[in-house]
């Protein structure tokens, strides 16, 4: 059974009608009360106030379990790993980010990490657009990617973008983001799938301000570079960007 105890229209759990309970104190009682009806009646008042907890604590290893625990214990546990929900997350959604709370609080502040959020919110991965980069040079004094004025873009394709809650999003992506960095967010609609021949994705790991910057070149396909100082022959990398963990 469920009821509105705060009248804002959320459900919770009150209390279920003739609850068993696990162990019940009738059985229990010297043999004088065996057969005392007044005695068992009374002790049966109690069997029913005390149901409810004795079945909450036979089964308190479910309620920590996000596959199991019921819903409105869920929200509550939530608030207590600070799963980064919206108030209208809920089933195999509001399971999933109360389950990844303590994998983002560790991605907190890189590409994957703010992406992840995005995607645990509003069910759609984002795409990130950031101010660093990654590159290598055969030579010295070659060119840095990215932008000197650190930033991020984080554009949401989505069927319906006016089904979308902006502030939430806004909200969002101002806690998961790198804590130096300005950003900005973007909902639009969700254009035809991606050719064939696009190439693969990057990397997750990927990203100006994740643990790796950039794309993920071997080294095997670095042209090799001379070094001026011992005359052997190596290969080297130059990284610029901006990004880094907030």
């Amino acid at each position: 059974m469920t009821v509105d105890r705060l009248g804002d229209g959320a459900s919770t759990r009150g209390r279920v009608d003739g609850l068993p309970s696990p162990h019940p104190l009738g059985p229990r009682l010297p043999a004088v009360f065996a057969e005392d009806s007044m005695a068992q009646r009374w002790v049966a008042g109690l069997d029913d106030l005390l149901a409810p907890l004795l079945v909450d604590l036979d089964n308190f290893d479910a309620y920590l379990r996000t596959a199991l625990a019921p819903e409105d214990f869920l929200r509550w546990l939530g608030s207590w790993v600070g799963a980064e929900t919206g108030p209208d997350a809920a089933g195999t959604r509001l399971r999933a980010a109360v389950a990844a709370a303590g994998r983002l609080h560790r991605l907190r502040g890189t590409a994957e990490g703010l992406a992840e959020a995005v995607r645990l919110a509003f069910g759609v991965r984002p795409e990130i657009e950031e101010s660093g980069g990654a590159t290598w040079s055969a030579r010295p004094l070659g060119e840095f990617p990215g932008s000197s004025a650190p930033g991020v873009l984080v554009r949401l394709r989505v069927p319906d973008p006016s089904a979308v809650d902006v502030r939430l999003l806004e909200e969002l992506v101002a806690a998961a983001r790198p804590a130096h960095v300005p950003y900005r967010v973007e909902v639009v609609g969700a254009g035809p799938a991606p050719s064939a021949d696009a190439g693969p994705e990057p990397a997750p790991g990927g990203g100006g301000f994740g643990p790796w910057l950039g794309d993920a070149t071997a080294l095997s396909d670095v042209p090799p570079v001379i070094d001026p100082r011992s005359g052997a022959m190596g290969t080297t990398r130059e990284t610029g960007g901006t990004g880094g963990n907030g």
